[in-house]
């Protein structure tokens, strides 16, 4: 079966080194991996052409993947990195096994009641709001609602592991614990 192996570790300096480990990994949990980041563009594409180069690459290669494990560990921002979240949406809608963990162990809620400096209410229907008025998400999940909700309705799981700082995006212990577990699930 070949995995799908998404994240925003592409962007990363060391980008190379971490993928080629998760890679590895995949091969010894008896998966046969598929990197997004296993990809030569023309050199003379730039901008728009470049862009749109990748994104079809990407494409194709979840198309001839099986199985997904996303990295959903907050990216730039209080969510995941929204290409992941795509291709999570993408693997998904093919009806694909999918998995995914994150470095982080708050959930969105607590990550977005922290983002308003804790100030949050509760209104009249019992909804947490922010000072703007906006509903916050409490349903306990690592980040939006569909994304756990899409993994969960095709059995799979979502690892939470607390990473150090510094290792915020190289930390593959979690990682691991989604190839054990898709191992399990799907080879046995």
């Amino acid at each position: 079966m070949k995995i799908y192996l998404a994240g925003p570790e592409v962007f990363l300096p060391n980008a190379r080194e971490i993928l080629d480990e998760k890679i590895s990994l995949t091969r010894v949990h008896g998966f046969t991996p598929v990197a997004p980041g296993d990809l030569t563009v023309a050199p003379s594409l730039s901008g728009r052409e470049k862009g749109l180069a990748i994104s079809a690459h990407n494409e194709a290669l979840m198309l001839s993947a099986d199985v997904i494990i996303a990295n959903l560990t907050p990216y730039r921002g209080l969510s995941a990195d929204v290409g992941t979240v795509y291709e999570l949406g993408f693997m998904c809608a093919r009806g694909c096994p999918a998995y995914a963990f994150t470095n982080v162990t708050d959930g969105l809620f607590e990550r977005t009641s922290a983002w308003y400096g804790g100030d949050v209410r509760e209104d009249a229907q019992g909804q947490q709001r922010g000072t703007d008025g906006l509903m916050l998400e409490n349903c306990g999940f690592v980040d939006n609602l569909m994304l756990d909700g899409g993994i969960e309705s095709r059995n799979g799981a979502v690892i939470r592991h607390e990473a150090s700082r510094e290792r915020l995006y190289t930390d593959l212990t979690a990682f691991q614990a989604c190839l054990a577990i898709a191992a399990r699930q799907l080879l046995s």
